[in-house]
């Protein structure tokens, strides 16, 4: 004879509002326990088995991956073990609603493109993930910068030469991205790479460098001209202790010509496609309102 609080697995189901099949499917996963067998070999579940299946459900709602539930019900569904999945839940659902956001983006910048121009546009965009990933801008600031800088330096750099990705991204920005994925590519690494930088203390410039564009955003953010001062003062500073030299009067004019030839225009065009991306003053903008502000100094000395 069988305990009479045992439920069928009819009952189970309809107790919990599920299908049979979904209760058998559960049982033969694991996630939910029989207590017994009938002696026509049908199963039978124990009165707590209710909460469990109805807990199982709940995750399913959810989209949760059955592993998941496995370690949820395994812990009675209390403490850390939800709470995990939850936020793994979270963390999976961000990163999906991110890649629809760049997909629709990207739909609406060559639904709203002239004809003749979607097939390039296409090109551009098929080459990017979905979300895109900004691995080609990395690995092109990790050559680009001179060999012997110390990797602390490196790090900080890249982190704020590569422009963060839009969580909202507008359909020019999307194109602005796939031009920057393409500019950075390996098939124009080498034209881009030719340009590195090799001051002779590489790393007292862009620690100097670094000191100076902190110094001057505030004056970029708050949509003031180039000016001398501190910041200024530091990034001729930057430049002259790179090449063992003292910040005078003949050194600031040295370097006045040595800037006033600008930018690779490759880099120029990154920075320029970069600014597209972030509402943040890009590395470029700083260092180009610090040249305009040297130019400015000798002009009125």
């Amino acid at each position: 004879m069988l305990p009479d609080d045992l439920l069928s697995i009819g009952e189970l189901a309809g107790r919990a509002g599920v299908s049979v099949k979904a209760v058998r499917f559960y049982s033969d996963q694991g996630l939910l326990h029989e207590a017994d067998r009938s002696g026509g070999g049908h199963r039978r579940y124990a009165p707590e088995a209710l909460e469990r299946l109805r807990l199982i459900r709940s995750l399913r709602a959810l989209d949760v991956p059955l592993p998941q539930i496995a370690r949820v019900v395994a812990e009675e569904a209390g403490g850390d073990g939800l709470g995990d999945v939850v936020a793994r839940q979270l963390d999976s659902l961000g990163a999906e609603l991110a890649a629809l956001r760049w997909r629709e983006a990207a739909l609406r910048l060559l639904h709203e493109a002239a004809p003749g121009e979607r097939a390039e546009l296409l090109r551009l965009v098929g080459a990017l993930g979905t979300p895109p990933r900004t691995d080609t801008m990395v690995r092109y600031w990790r050559r680009l910068l001179p060999l012997r800088l110390p990797a602390r330096l490196v790090a900080a750099i890249v982190e704020a030469a590569v422009p963060p990705l839009p969580e909202q991204p507008a359909p020019a920005q999307v194109l602005a991205f796939a031009r920057l994925h393409e500019l950075t590519g390996v098939a124009n690494d080498a034209c881009l790479v030719d340009h590195r930088p090799s001051p002779p203390k590489p790393d007292l410039l862009y620690d100097g460098l670094r000191e100076a564009y902190d110094l001057a955003a505030p004056a970029l953010l708050a949509g003031r001209g180039p000016a001398a001062g501190e910041a200024l003062d530091c990034f001729v500073a930057a430049h002259a202790r790179a090449h063992d030299r003292r910040d005078t009067p003949d050194f600031r004019r040295e370097l006045g010509r040595d800037l006033s030839a600008g930018d690779h225009p490759a880099m120029q065009r990154y920075w320029a496609l970069a600014g597209e991306l972030t509402p943040v003053p890009t590395l470029g903008t700083v260092n180009s309102w610090l040249s305009d502000a040297l130019t400015a100094q000798l002009a009125g000395s």
